[in-house]
């Protein structure tokens, strides 16, 4: 292989790239699920999505991070167990509680629709937290089939 396209097959590149493509659709369903979005101008609906995204694509990465340190293997993502996609899974969504809390509660970036249905105690929508319930197999699957 080349030098200058190996990085196209590096773990981390393919996390953050098929992170950022799943998440992108992801987003915009969500719209009509926070205030304000459906009322949203459209250029600032696609910038804030799209924002969105790229916040997205850096949970994935930092999962992938956390995972590596557990497993001492940044290429666990080739082989992955069962064990390792549960805790990919589990790194991101406590970073979306997290980031989940901080943006609708401390910084008051935005707010949940009456629709979207919150997680009582920890106050977090549920489709952000199935987002990352759902899209992290499918990340782990597709760079497994793309760097193996």
């Amino acid at each position: 292989m080349r030098n200058w396209c190996r990085w196209l097959y590096s773990p981390e590149f393919n996390v953050v790239l098929f992170g950022f493509l799943l998440n992108y659709p992801w987003e915009f369903l969500q719209v009509p699920f926070y205030r304000d979005m459906p009322q949203a101008a459209h250029w600032d609906a696609i910038l804030f999505c799209s924002r969105a995204t790229a916040g997205d694509a850096l949970i994935a990465l930092v999962s992938f991070w956390g995972v590596a340190l557990v497993s001492r293997n940044r290429r666990w993502i080739v082989q992955a167990t069962p064990w390792q996609v549960i805790k990919f899974s589990a790194f991101a969504v406590m970073i979306t509680i997290g980031l989940e809390w901080h943006a609708t509660v401390v910084a008051e970036r935005w707010a949940y629709a009456e629709q979207m249905p919150v997680i009582p105690v920890i106050g977090t929508g549920l489709l952000p937290l199935l987002q990352w319930i759902v899209l992290p197999p499918l990340i782990v699957w597709l760079v497994h089939r793309q760097i193996r």
